[in-house]
């Protein structure tokens, strides 16, 4: 497993000024077309040509599956509306279960979660919405360049940056899944490739306003993500180590998001309490001080960590007032909810991009037993 506490960032944004030493873990289109049309995907580069392009309200589904897939549209559907499964894969378990608690929460239902038949009525006003869609993958998405990371953090620390070590492994990412599901929808698909095409999980809250990112380097982290920029304002959120949950209420108190998340160990323990945050850095740097590991030697020397999705703190770090800890993202999605961190809270890189863009220096945070 990763560890990832007193992993510090680099630099925040201005907002904060933390030094590199600071040891850190423990929209619509206009006039009305919808932002995955085809006119509109077609001016867009990258990963957002392959945005969801849905049906509206009422009309048919301009793609069907090749096969029913229930379990997976209701995945998709609670990933769509905030309600995070972490993993979309198909099976109803774990992360799935905490984000149909959630949904039945929010929407005034018995709170079982379960995919009963009242939640299932709820999902199915969106029923035109399908649980995949078939993408062609863009060259300059599929270009690379892609390697096996080293596990050393001196080796790493020599890269220009913590990227992806495969081009399945970016695929997954994009659309919220592992590269095992990827090949499961697609039986018999040579390795994948620009210009191939690929059946995917249909996610889709992926429109990105350009207006709204400032940064063009965490706009690419959003779209390589599938993370749009319409997401709800955060005034409270709510990490609960029992249930291992990250719910977020609105100012009238309304929980309008959920993701999984991995909080701590018998070790290394959720800090309980109420926090302020006090910055949020986009595609940080981390600074390794293995003097601070308890599991790990302290021959090994320091490293400054460079950025990127295989970062062992993922894509974002949310810097709390609990010194050495924060939220964050991982590189080992499919372990979310499963494995122990070291203190701090751990959700998928997606996960977190969607929760940076929530919450702000007003947000209160507060870690439950």
């Amino acid at each position: 497993m990763t560890r990832d506490r007193r992993l510090a960032p680099s630099a925040f944004l201005s907002l904060v000024a933390l030094a590199l030493a600071t040891a850190a873990c423990n929209t619509s289109a206009p006039d009305g077309a919808s932002s995955g049309s085809a006119s509109a995907k077609a001016a867009l580069p990258g990963a957002d040509s392959m945005a969801s392009d849905d049906a509206g309200p009422g009309e048919a589904a301009a793609m069907r599956d090749d096969q029913p897939r229930p379990e997976m549209q209701a995945q998709v559907l609670l990933d769509r509306a905030g309600f995070a499964p972490s993993v979309i894969d198909g099976t109803i378990s774990g992360s799935t279960h905490n984000a149909l608690r959630a949904f039945q929460e929010a929407n005034g239902l018995a709170v079982t979660g379960q995919l009963d038949d009242a939640t299932r009525g709820i999902l199915a006003r969106q029923s035109n919405i399908p649980a995949t869609r078939v993408v062609t993958i863009p060259a300059d998405f599929a270009a690379g360049a892609f390697a096996p990371l080293p596990k050393d953090p001196a080796a790493q620390a020599k890269l220009p940056a913590l990227g992806y070590a495969s081009l399945d492994e970016k695929l997954a990412e994009r659309f919220h899944t592992t590269p095992e599901v990827l090949h499961a929808l697609n039986p018999g698909a040579p390795p994948f490739a620009g210009g191939a095409k690929l059946r995917v999980p249909n996610v889709g809250a992926d429109a990105i306003d350009p207006a709204q990112v400032k940064d063009a380097a965490w706009r690419q982290t959003l779209a390589n993500l599938g993370v749009g920029t319409d997401q709800p304002s955060a005034a409270r959120i709510v990490v609960s180590r029992k249930a291992g949950t990250l719910r977020v209420y609105d100012e009238q108190n309304a929980l309008v998001a959920a993701f999984t998340v991995t909080t701590g160990s018998e070790h290394d323990p959720l800090p309980l309490g109420t926090w302020k945050i006090n910055g949020i850095d986009h595609n940080p740097k981390y600074h390794f001080n293995p003097k601070l590991f308890w599991d790990v030697s302290d021959a090994k020397l320091d490293a400054v960590l460079p950025p990127g999705p295989n970062s062992p703190v993922g894509v974002v770090w949310i810097d709390l007032s609990k010194p050495h800890y924060g939220i964050h993202g991982t590189p080992e999605p499919a372990n979310i909810g499963k494995t122990e961190s070291h203190g701090c809270v751990r959700l998928t890189n997606w996960d977190a991009a969607r929760l940076a863009q929530m919450v702000s220096q007003q947000t209160k945070v507060e870690f439950v037993a």
